[in-house]
């Protein structure tokens, strides 16, 4: 759930900023299918039945309580038809146009489902190990310590009584965690293993025939870098040819020095193998809610919180690269963060799994705003222009 594209950095503080319009108001609002962005909120409605109705719904405040959400969601139960769900959507929220201070525009990112070749031994072409997450990384939510430090994390393990960061990407590659029995499976393609870090999750296919999917577990807490920007600072690429394709394709063309480059990544991610019952409905992102290619966006959950639908308006590569990007208007619901996903207009679409997902996710770095639709009668006078 992270871009691989260099971002310009901003000179002032990010900041949410809404303000309130009519439906009417979002571009192609009415020529969405509405009942597909309804399908993926039924899945995060389930994932708030046990949780108590004075809970916030997320580390920010801005998406109130729990209690907040029950007769919506009771109320999404048992709508099928497109005509309902338009109506459901207008009838219990509100929309409002998201800036960044005095920026409506930002960047909009895609990710997918990567699908590797993998064995549960090594050897052979299986040499790159995917770990779970080890017994001594501790993540410490900086949250509850200071609330003004609310969705902010640092991971790392004890010693001496004190925190001290854990091993890099570098370190875990020349060996810091063997002997330790971490290993999930070995994969084929140091390449593809890197690739699935920044994903998040994906599916490994074995050699006789079946296959499991890996969900995120946890990172080694150093922060994300986009080795796009190093590509860009060697003259290897154009700021404005940087894609994951051109990407691989480079890392692929230059063997003797893609493991510097991926190094330049020290942030490293754990995974988990899905329960059978859970896997068979798609991957899983932050929210624990298996994700609908399309229609689950990732977002930064210290501005926008997990459940709330979200109208996008931005553009996406066609899935043949010949052809032009095509316009992109559609309603999702924020189900996932990824370390990349910075700012209060800021997103990355899910675009499903395989090649072809892989293919429009790859390309996707298209500027674009976005609107979110909050339960009316919700307290947002904080945020309102």
């Amino acid at each position: 759930m992270q871009a691989c594209a260099p971002q310009p950095e901003r000179a002032e503080p990010d900041r949410l900023v809404l303000r309130a319009v009519w439906f009417d108001d979002l571009p192609g609002w009415e020529a969405d299918d509405h009942d597909a962005a309804l399908a993926a909120l039924q899945r995060s409605c389930a994932s708030l039945e046990e949780r108590a109705d004075d809970e916030p719904l997320d580390i920010t405040p801005l998406g109130g309580r729990v209690s907040d959400w029950r007769a919506i969601c009771a109320a999404s139960a048992g709508l099928e038809a497109a005509d309902q769900a338009r109506e459901f959507f207008e009838r219990h929220f509100t929309p409002y146009e998201a800036r960044n201070g005095a920026e409506a525009e930002g960047l909009f990112t895609g990710y997918y489902e990567p699908e590797l070749r993998g064995a549960t031994q090594a050897g052979g072409r299986y040499g790159v190990p995917l770990y779970a997450r080890p017994d001594d990384l501790v993540t410490v939510d900086l949250g509850l310590f200071r609330p003004d430090l609310a969705g902010e994390r640092v991971a790392g393990r004890v010693a001496d009584g004190a925190l001290e960061p854990y091993a890099t990407r570098a370190e875990i590659d020349g060996g810091a965690l063997a002997a330790q029995g971490l290993e999930l499976v070995w994969v084929d393609d140091p390449i593809d293993a890197f690739f699935l870090h920044i994903q998040g999750s994906g599916r490994i296919a074995f050699e006789d025939g079946t296959s499991r999917r890996l969900a995120y577990a946890a990172t080694n807490g150093h922060d994300y870098f986009a080795i796009g920007r190093r590509l860009v600072d060697l003259g290897a690429l154009d700021r404005e040819d940087v894609s994951m394709q051109t990407i691989r394709d480079w890392l692929a063309a230059n063997p003797e020095r893609a493991s510097e480059v991926m190094h330049e990544n020290a942030s490293f991610v754990f995974f988990r193998w899905l329960e059978e019952e859970q896997a068979t409905e798609g991957p899983v992102g932050t929210q624990g809610v298996a994700l609908t290619a399309g229609r689950s966006l990732a977002v930064d959950r210290r501005f926008v919180p997990m459940t709330v639908p979200i109208w996008l308006e931005s553009a996406a590569p066609d899935p043949d690269p010949a052809r032009e990007d095509r316009p992109l208007r559609r309603l999702m619901v924020a189900q996932d963060t990824g370390g990349a996903i910075r700012g209060p207009v800021r997103g990355d679409v899910f675009w499903g799994t395989g090649t072809e997902a892989g293919s429009v996710a790859g390309r996707m770095k298209h500027e674009g705003r976005y609107w979110l639709l909050l339960p009316r009668g919700l307290d947002v006078s904080a945020h309102l222009d």
